[in-house]
């Protein structure tokens, strides 16, 4: 997959250790800019600042939902994929049909989704 520099990637990942090895993941397949927020406050407000291509969002975020910023992103038809330990059991019935990334994924799961995500 190539990605180009201008590529830019939105995790949102409560847990500090897991959004480290998201963005070394990322930076391994050609992600250069990855913008990390640890919970839906962040998220959205690094959405006013920004636009990424691609989002990825961890469902639980200490306790809270990220469908907030899944809104956001899909309302700007912003690609963007779950991320759960759980798989898609956390999911509100509206997203039924968003793209799940069970934790632990490997690089080439993430490419994948990636790939797909992106036509």
């Amino acid at each position: 997959m190539k990605i180009d520099d201008d590529f830019r990637v939105l995790v949102v990942e409560d847990e500090a250790l897991i959004s480290m090895l998201i963005e070394d993941m990322l930076a391994d397949i050609g992600c250069k800019r990855v913008d990390v927020a640890p919970s839906v406050e962040a998220a959205l407000d690094s959405l006013t600042k920004s636009a990424p291509d691609f989002a990825m969002l961890d469902i639980n975020l200490n306790g809270t939902r990220s469908f907030p910023v899944a809104d956001a992103l899909a309302s700007r038809e912003i690609p963007f994929v779950f991320l759960s330990g759980y798989g898609a059991q956390g999911l509100d019935q509206v997203y039924r049909d968003a793209r799940v990334l069970q934790k632990p994924f490997q690089l080439g799961e993430l490419e994948t989704c990636l790939e797909s995500a992106l036509g």
